[in-house]
């Protein structure tokens, strides 16, 4: 069943066009002009209940703006929309209640507030029973690892914890469409973990997950589809799978050494299916390699064999690369219902 459908989406932004100074200004109230600028443009979607899906592009692509779409934050100029069968735009409060949002850098806590009291007053406008709030609290609470947190004010906490704390604020009401915009942002390594596992657990439940991030890991970690849109248009609908074997292959080992290695070609020898170059130092050279073919660990030893490591890093590919990728080659979209079930192409 559907939970998200959109057809012919469009947002349309009407921006006045006046020339510079108080001359500029006096001439518009005469003769008006204005920019259209389309920020989503014929945007047709539908995702499953149960369903997790990367909605990604570069800036500006319009991600944020079909969200706002999808939340009834914005009207659309033109076509349909609707989520859990309700339109955002005209069942505002109906929707509200059905979905959770996190966006970016955007709180929905109440700043000067105890987090713990803003989860009760979210309790209180959903209509969350007492036992029912006492166990998604104590469940949100051990996941996200916001125990220490709960009586300070959102004013008072990092951006870390305020991530989390706004994801349970999200959760609260166990709402069965979840829209998602850079939630791992600014969380270390193991919280991001367990915040990957439980949003798989979510979706295993029958919660639908919509992902606007530039994590790649959040993607593979958490989604079996990927949509990629640019100015507006869509580009690509289809399996994560066959996205990432082909557009996001590549990775980059950046190696310091002790003392400057002897020979940057004795290096590549013992790698023939990787590509050495020299770093910006004598003590640093790059490795570019694709997983798939040369794992990170027959990298390493390869290089431990001719040059004593002092340290490496390994560049991932952003999300914008892979959106360059797959416009630069044109990747048909809407790959087929197949890859969508199981993620494959």
């Amino acid at each position: 069943m559907e939970q998200i459908l959109a057809s012919d989406l469009r947002k349309v932004f009407r921006r006045p066009d006046k020339g510079p100074g108080l001359k500029g200004s006096v001439r518009h109230l005469f003769e008006r002009h204005y920019t259209e600028t389309a920020a989503v443009d014929g945007i047709d979607l539908a995702v499953n209940r149960g369903e997790a899906v990367a909605y990604v592009g570069p800036n500006g692509a319009g991600k944020s703006t079909t969200i706002k779409l999808l939340t009834g934050i914005l009207v659309p100029t033109s076509g349909e929309v609707r989520v859990d069968g309700a339109i955002p735009h005209k069942n505002r409060i109906e929707n509200a209640r059905r979905i959770g949002v996190v966006f970016g850098q955007r709180t929905q806590l109440w700043w000067d507030l105890p987090v713990r009291d803003s989860l009760e007053l979210l309790r209180d406008m959903h209509g969350i029973g007492a036992k029912e709030y006492s166990a998604t609290l104590e469940r949100l609470v051990t996941t996200l690892g916001i125990e220490n947190i709960l009586s300070s004010t959102a004013r008072s906490i990092s951006l870390g914890q305020r991530m989390r704390a706004d994801l349970a604020a999200a959760l609260i009401h166990s709402p069965g469409t979840l829209f998602l915009d850079e939630p791992t942002i600014g969380l270390d390594l193991t919280v991001k973990d367990r915040l990957r596992s439980f949003l798989r657990e979510l979706v295993a439940e029958g919660t639908t997950v919509m992902l606007t991030t530039h994590d790649l890991g959040d993607i593979e970690d958490i989604c079996s589809r990927m949509v990629i849109i640019d100015e507006g248009k869509k580009l690509y609908d289809g399996g994560l799978r066959a996205v990432m074997e082909t557009y996001a292959r590549d990775r980059t080992m950046h190696i310091s050494t002790v003392r400057a290695p002897s020979s940057i070609a004795s290096i590549a020898s013992r790698i023939p299916l990787a590509k050495v170059s020299e770093g910006a130092s004598a003590l640093e050279f790059n490795v570019s390699f694709d997983p798939s073919v040369v794992s990170a660990g027959e990298v390493l030893l390869a290089v431990q064999a001719e040059a004593d490591v002092a340290d490496i890093s390994i560049d991932e590919p952003a999300i914008e690369d892979v959106v360059r990728k797959v416009y630069a080659h044109k990747l048909k979209p809407d790959v087929g219902p197949s890859s969508r079930a199981d993620g494959s192409s």
